[in-house]
């Protein structure tokens, strides 16, 4: 039986052959037999490039119903596809590049120059005979890649894979050193598709709203493959927009989004139980929703939100039940087929309400980090246990409540930020001695990315402000990781061991907020 996650998704497409998948803002609509054979001649056309099952196929172009028919073709044609965020500016995306290197890189057309430049340095893909193809996508589904893949046959096998192959890498950020490539197999993403269409009740009639971006885990494995699986229809949005919302919402069943989505449809005063009168379930999830927006959305909504805990090492790990009582301020059980353990100082078990670290095993959690076997090791016991990083709780009858990161993580609208990755920028520039990257609480996008900066005693310092800082990385860094605040102080606080102590720098400045 062909274990590939194509095969799986696409076990439903010929029943639902002529009715839709995705709906577009502008009315036209995409049948699954068009996803079908869209994904046929994108499939052929990777093939013709040489490409060989295992190869990579990196995309970074705006969500369009193309853009996600590309993510299918790629793992129906065998291939491994890596997803990247359209703010990544040059030095991500070589690093990226470099590190993986895939055999086709799609990309827009404004950033087409720098990605020739950049996939010609990445090298040649193990087993290719050529470099790195490069064709465009644009916003509106058209381009190079499309054209290409025109001439191309509807009519597609898909490849034959094992549930131990992988189907995609998602680069994930750290605390220290680079971006680590979570290397996630066919039987991963199939195991958690599964799971989540079961346990959150997908049913036929089903319409989601789909307002999350597709580059990574929640708006691509979680969303989407739900629907797919289930043949549903997606009203499929480029981005959040309110007055859309409030607009698709009565038309929809079902709504996934981050935290901050809940808390600006609750600053619209039209919105009410009119708006959910047929959303059977909200699911939020990518950051921690505040009990405070938990429950003025319940009130307002009729509707209780049902939030969930992952991240892009293996998906989904935890859920509040969808029958029985969805907490507020928990992540609700372990998933079925998915072990979560709390372990205090020497890996020995918490008891119920004390705060320990999180650890998961399942056939959901990835199988290590890409060209990184000792950081793999590092992340996994040596029971097999994976650690999240992630600090929390088990009460007395099973829920799971997320208590922080032991990890310095900056989690900003569900984006993961890499506080190393900014200090580095800031370090580097003139009249500066070092700085410290936090989050602090955002009532919108549940943690703004901070800087305290120290600042040398001479003119170049002096000379330093928050705005030229701000200006001075805003091109070299995607948007979401650029300082919302920064703080300029004479010396940062640190303790014995001379480690900056970035929990008194939250507490100071959070103070602030």
């Amino acid at each position: 039986m062909n274990q590939n996650l194509y095969s799986l998704l696409s076990e439903h497409f010929p029943k639902h052959s002529a009715e839709p998948c995705m709906i577009l803002p502008d009315g036209r609509v995409w049948t699954y037999g068009d996803i079908e054979r869209a994904s046929g001649r994108m499939a052929n056309l990777i093939v013709a490039l040489g490409l060989k099952p295992g190869d990579r196929v990196a995309a970074q172009v705006e969500k369009t119903p193309e853009a996600l028919v590309l993510y299918l073709a790629a793992i129906r044609a065998g291939m491994v596809f890596l997803p990247l965020n359209p703010a990544y500016q040059r030095h991500e995306l070589e690093y990226f590049l470099k590190d993986a290197t895939p055999g086709l890189f799609v990309c827009r057309p404004q950033t087409k120059a720098l990605a020739d430049e950049l996939a010609a340095k990445a090298g040649v893909p193990d087993g290719a005979t050529a470099g790195c193809t490069v064709l465009e996508l644009d916003d509106a589904g058209s381009g190079s890649l499309i054209a290409a893949a025109a001439s191309h046959a509807d009519g597609f096998v898909t490849v034959t894979r094992e549930t131990a192959d992988l189907a995609a890498i998602l680069y994930t950020s750290g605390t220290t050193g680079r971006s680590k490539g979570a290397m996630l197999t066919h039987g991963n993403l199939a195991h958690n598709a599964r799971t989540l269409h079961a346990y959150w009740h997908f049913q036929p009639g089903d319409v989601l709203l789909h307002m999350l971006p597709i580059f990574h885990v929640h708006g691509l494995f979680v969303a989407c493959h739900c629907a797919l699986l289930n043949g549903s229809a997606m009203f499929f949005e480029p981005k959040f927009d309110i007055a859309r919302a409030m607009k698709l919402l009565p038309q929809s069943t079902v709504f996934m989004g981050v935290p901050t989505y809940y808390v600006r449809l609750l600053l619209d005063p039209a919105f009410g139980r009119d708006t959910c009168r047929n959303i059977r379930l909200f699911v939020s999830g990518s950051a921690p929703l505040l009990k405070e927006t938990f429950d003025e959305f319940k009130a307002r909504s009729g509707r209780t939100i049902l939030e969930r805990y992952g991240m892009t090492e293996g998906g989904m790990f935890t859920s509040n039940p969808y029958e029985g009582e969805r907490r507020g301020g928990t992540v609700g059980f372990p998933l079925p087929g998915t072990e979560v353990r709390i372990v205090g100082a020497g890996g020995t078990a918490a008891k119920p309400g004390l705060v320990g670290h999180i650890q998961v095993k399942g056939d959901n959690v990835f199988v290590g980090y890409w060209g990184m076997p000792e950081k793999t090791k590092e992340e996994f016991t040596a029971e097999g246990w994976f650690k999240t990083g992630d600090m929390g709780s088990l009460s007395a009858d099973g829920y799971v409540t997320i208590s922080g990161r032991s990890k310095d993580l900056v989690i900003t609208g569900g984006l993961n930020v890499y506080p190393k990755e900014i200090e580095e920028l800031i370090d580097a520039m003139p009249g500066v001695v070092e700085s410290a990257v936090i989050g602090l609480p955002h009532p919108d996008f549940g943690e703004a990315v901070t800087a305290v900066v120290v600042r040398q005693k001479n003119p170049a310092g002096r000379a330093l402000t928050e705005f030229g800082i701000i200006a001075a990385i805003k091109d070299k860094l995607a948007n979401f990781k650029v300082p919302k605040w920064v703080y300029l102080v004479d010396q940062l606080p640190r303790n014995a061991m001379g480690k900056v102590q970035k929990n008194v720098l939250r507490q100071q400045y959070g103070k602030n907020v």
